[in-house]
């Protein structure tokens, strides 16, 4: 559903990205509206989908969850029943926390997250090896982070 933007509603995105925890008040305040209109536009956003929701942004490390990887994945097979299966299974798993379907030499780059090594070696072992129609996994460690954001360019 495409929506028809006005210069407030992008006011109120970019804000809402670079803090999400402000109350209706002071958004409204800090665009120049009322807060029942504040109140509505936000809501309005909400429903078309354009916010899709709200989370804190977690330090990994901090929660000791320092190995960090983006893995390229490639099926061999092109089966729809091992594509959806790949896709279904990758969802259930708390350890990627992105999955892109791409083009380019992997089909599936997947972003990461695992305590250590050898918890991402279990994972790799136990589960992404045994999907079917893979064909190839390579592993790319992440050594430092130099920008992220869940922020889009408004």
């Amino acid at each position: 559903m495409d929506i028809s933007l006005e210069s407030k509603d992008l006011e109120l995105l970019r804000r809402l990205q670079a803090d999400a925890r402000p109350s209706n008040a002071e958004l409204a305040e800090a665009t120049g509206m009322s807060a029942s209109a504040c109140y509505r536009r936000v809501r309005s956003l909400e429903a078309s989908g354009i916010i899709r929701g709200q989370v804190a942004i977690l330090d990994a490390a901090r929660l000791g969850l320092r190995f960090n990887a983006i893995v390229h994945v490639s099926l061999f097979r092109h089966d729809r029943s091992h594509v959806e299966q790949f896709v279904r299974r990758i969802q259930t798993r708390p350890e990627v926390i992105e999955c892109f379907a791409t083009t380019g030499e992997a089909d599936y780059h997947l972003r990461i997250v695992a305590d250590d090594a050898d918890t991402y070696n279990a994972f790799l072992d136990e589960f992404l090896l045994g999907l079917p129609g893979v064909s190839r996994i390579q592993t790319n460690l992440i050594l430092k982070e130099i920008k992220q954001t869940t922020a889009l360019p408004l």
